[in-house]
């Protein structure tokens, strides 16, 4: 069969890449085209474009790229249409895969499956209207969805954290030492801070300067950040200093030998609980009180770490807004280093958020399902 996916960050191209493996296993005549990354690459099929060209964030980023925003949804749509897929997966996204879904819907029969869905829960829950008009499946990765859409009248398929996979797969291929990691990276010997300050370019920005301030005040450890796929090393200089080191492609092997993280809010909150490594969520925006107060009346929810949200009570301490000042980073990072007062507490309800999550094997139940129900449909 053919499939069509469609991502618009790294986290998705990860998750996409494991999806498509497994439709490899479930169909090994399966063929892929797709808006991807390179992951995504190296599994097989057409990238038709990178996510690179997609991945605008904050009002006036994309204020000043609609043209091209727009250029890429007409292209995106006739792409589709052309090739007639047997299936259209979209991962994430919504602002962009939604309008998708919604023109395929009106103008092909190809069925539309959404893989990760739409955080609507959060907010702009009236999306949940397009969602039950244009999206014919979706499969959710995060177990507390379900009963939200049950909420509104919309079935959905629960298939586990594809997280929980990647972490579990990383973690066959053996454990490397501290020693290997620093001698691979040319590191100091001594214990690693982890700095995650997210993958578009306006969260490095409004984020690592603030971090790396803080992390002055603690001359004991070094301070590493992992390099976002697709942000070139120079982009960086502009924000670290001498004895900040970057690490590209090895976010896992940081974490592994990290004793504790500064993160940005989103799929690395949980990828960082997963390794078992505290962490500070660190989310700067601009116009902070406004954002704040949005944020306490808009939101519909409490939490917007991952962490938290699964595990619905505050085991990270999440610094958004205004908020997320260099004093408040130095005084929640000093509780979670080795000898701090909330290291512990925050180890065993780690331990608590995994069980939640269960067992690894979310791509394959994903593949398995999708596969099934298009055969079922085939057939009727």
């Amino acid at each position: 069969m053919k499939y069509y996916l469609i991502v618009g960050e790294a986290s998705g191209d990860l998750h996409a890449s494991n999806l498509m493996r497994a439709l490899q296993h479930e169909d090994p005549q399966a063929e892929f085209r797709f808006f991807g990354g390179d992951l995504m690459k190296a599994v097989g099929g057409t990238c038709v474009k990178h996510y690179r060209e997609l991945a605008y964030m904050g009002f006036i980023p994309v204020l000043l790229h609609l043209r091209t925003i727009f250029r890429n949804m007409d292209y995106c749509k006739k792409d589709v249409e052309a090739w007639q897929p047997d299936v259209l997966i979209l991962v994430d996204y919504p602002g962009f895969n939604l309008k998708i879904a919604e023109y395929i819907k009106q103008h092909t029969r190809i069925p539309v499956y959404y893989y990760i869905s739409p955080k609507i829960w959060a907010w702009k829950e009236y999306r949940i209207k397009n969602i039950k008009r244009d999206v014919d499946e979706l499969f959710s990765i995060l177990p507390f969805e379900v009963d939200f859409f049950k909420k509104h009248q919309y079935p959905v398929h629960y298939v586990g954290n594809p997280c929980v996979d990647a972490v579990d797969d990383f973690r066959k291929n053996g454990e490397e030492t501290f020693s290997e990691f620093i001698a691979a990276n040319g590191l100091e010997n001594r214990p690693i801070i982890a700095l995650l300050a997210g993958s578009r370019r306006q969260e490095i920005k409004d984020n690592l300067s603030r971090m790396i301030e803080a992390a002055r005040s603690f001359p004991q450890y070094q301070f590493v950040v992992a390099g976002a796929p697709g942000i070139e090393p120079d982009f960086y200089k502009q924000y670290i200093d001498s004895s900040t080191k970057i690490v590209f492609g090895q976010t896992y092997r940081l974490l592994q030998q990290a004793e504790a993280a500064l993160v940005t809010s989103g799929t690395a909150t949980l990828e960082t609980a997963l390794f078992r490594v505290p962490q500070v969520v660190c989310y700067y925006t601009a116009a902070g009180k406004l954002v704040s107060f949005l944020r306490r009346h808009i939101l519909k929810v409490k939490y917007i770490s991952l962490v938290n949200l699964i595990a619905d009570r505050e085991v990270v301490t999440e610094l958004v807004a205004d908020g997320m000042t260099v004093a408040n980073i130095k005084k929640e990072l000093a509780k979670i280093v080795p000898g701090g007062s909330g290291r512990s507490l925050m180890l065993s309800e780690y331990d608590r958020l995994i069980a939640i999550l269960g067992e690894p094997g979310a791509s394959e139940r994903a593949a398995s399902q999708i596969t099934a129900l298009l055969k079922s449909n085939h057939k009727a």
